[in-house]
């Protein structure tokens, strides 16, 4: 075959250095347009960005050269370069969450990661995440999960 296709959507899941609250109300906007640029500067198409001030949700479509890891990599360096040029003591928690995402789910994924502060409203980061774990059938130790 000639040509590569591929319709992998990932939703990643990443938050701040032991989950604190670094990510300020009024710069959120503005990082998840920044992350839409890193992704169309590294043609990793964005689909979705969204969050809390302690965490990240990006849906992406996954290029067949890229692998999640180098992804996630990619979006966490360059957003925490840009959040600390704005004064701000900035690190990303080492870890992450990836998700794949059926084509007939995407719909409900771009509005689950719009929606995060109604969600938040009732569930907190780590029950967010360890229910995203459960629902993907990722087995786990949630003492290593938020360690």
């Amino acid at each position: 075959m000639a040509h590569k296709y591929a319709n992998v959507l990932v939703h990643i899941v990443f938050s701040t250095k032991e989950r604190r609250n670094l990510i300020p109300p009024g710069l959120q906007r503005k990082l998840w347009k920044y992350i839409g640029g890193i992704g169309a500067n590294r043609r990793i198409p964005v689909l979705a960005v969204g969050g809390m001030p302690n965490h990240l949700h990006i849906l992406i479509a996954l290029p067949s050269d890229v692998s999640v890891a180098k992804a996630v990599q990619t979006f966490k360096a360059n957003s925490s370069r840009w959040i600390g040029e704005h004064g701000i003591r900035f690190a990303w928690q080492e870890g992450y969450g990836a998700f794949s995402v059926r084509a007939s789910n995407l719909g409900i994924v771009k509005d689950y990661i719009k929606r995060q502060p109604e969600h938040h409203a009732k569930r907190t980061f780590e029950d967010e995440f360890a229910a995203l774990l459960r629902k993907s059938g990722v087995v786990y130790e949630e003492s290593e999960v938020f360690g």
